[in-house]
C-alpha cells in the first residue's frame, strides 16, 4: 500500500509573523497533492484544494480557479485514498465536529499522526472568511486578517470541508489540532470555516505518516524569528477565532 504523505510549504510560524512571499506556484503544489488547504501570495484569499484542483475564496465568499502561476507561500496537501468512511448526521456546531473528528482518529490509534479528511455533504450553516492580498512584508498575519478580513454565512448549503489535522507536537510548523475549509459543490463559494451545522454528510478519513517541507530559499526568510510566533495568535488566526 502506497505510503500517504503530506506535503507542505513552508511554516504556519513564518506565515504568521508575515513571511506572505511566493515560495511556488499552485502548479507545482498540485504536482505533490489532489487535496489541502493554505493561502495565496500577500494572504490572496483561502486555499481549497479538491479533486486536484485549486480554488481561491476572496472575501466576499465567492471562489475561482486559481491561475497555475499563483504564488503559494504556504499550503498543506497530499493525495486522497480511499480511507475510511464513517457518517456524520445530525452536527450542529464545529466544536462537536472536531470531536467526531478526533473520536474517529484516537479509535484508529491516530492522535500522534497527520490526517486529512474530507466530508461532502448538506450543511445548514457555514459561516467562514476569507480576506483580499496586502502586499506588505513583516507585516504579521493578524494585521493583515484585522485589514482586509471579511465574515460570511452561507445557508442550507451542498458541498465539501476539507478538515487537515496535525498532532499538538507539531504546533507552529501547522496549527495543532483540526484546521477546516469549506467549498460549496458548484465551486462558487466558500473559505476558512469558523463554524458549521451538518446536516447529512459522509466523511473519508486518511492517516497520513510522511511529512515533506519546502522551506523558502530566499535570504528573506532567514530574517523570521520563528520561534517569536506567538501560540495564543496562531489558535487565534487559525483555528476559528478572528
Amino acid at each position: 500500500m502506497e505510503e500517504n504523505i503530506m506535503f507542505q510549504v513552508s511554516t504556519l510560524q513564518a506565515l504568521v509573523l508575515g513571511y506572505t512571499r511566493k515560495v511556488m506556484t499552485v502548479e507545482e503544489l498540485l504536482h505533490h497533492g489532489t487535496i489541502g488547504l493554505g493561502t495565496f501570495e500577500g494572504v490572496g484569499g483561502e486555499m481549497i484544494v479538491a479533486d486536484g484542483h485549486c480554488y481561491c475564496a476572496t472575501n466576499d465568499g465567492s471562489v475561482t480557479e486559481a491561475a497555475n502561476d499563483t504564488g503559494v507561500p504556504f499550503a498543506a496537501v497530499t493525495k486522497l485514498s480511499e480511507g475510511r468512511k464513517i457518517s456524520l448526521d445530525n452536527v450542529p456546531n464545529i466544536d462537536e465536529v472536531k470531536k467526531r473528528l478526533d473520536l474517529a482518529i484516537e479509535e484508529d490509534f491516530g492522535l500522534n499522526s497527520m490526517h486529512v479528511v474530507r466530508i461532502d455533504g448538506s450543511f445548514r450553516s457555514v459561516s467562514a472568511r476569507s480576506e483580499k492580498e496586502f502586499k506588505a512584508h513583516h507585516v504579521s498575519l493578524k494585521e493583515i486578517l484585522d485589514k482586509s478580513q471579511k465574515d460570511f454565512f452561507f445557508r442550507e448549503a451542498e458541498g465539501t470541508l476539507v478538515c487537515v489535522y496535525f498532532p499538538d507536537y507539531m504546533d507552529g510548523i501547522n496549527a495543532a489540532g483540526w484546521h477546516l475549509h469549506f467549498i460549496s459543490k458548484d465551486r462558487t463559494k466558500g473559505g476558512h470555516v469558523f463554524d458549521v451545522d451538518i446536516k447529512e454528510s459522509t466523511a473519508v478519513i486518511n492517516k497520513i505518516s510522511r511529512l515533506e517541507m519546502q522551506l523558502p530559499t530566499e535570504p528573506a526568510f532567514d530574517t523570521y524569528a520563528l520561534k517569536s510566533a506567538s501560540g495564543d495568535e496562531i489558535k487565534q488566526v487559525e483555528q476559528g477565532k478572528k
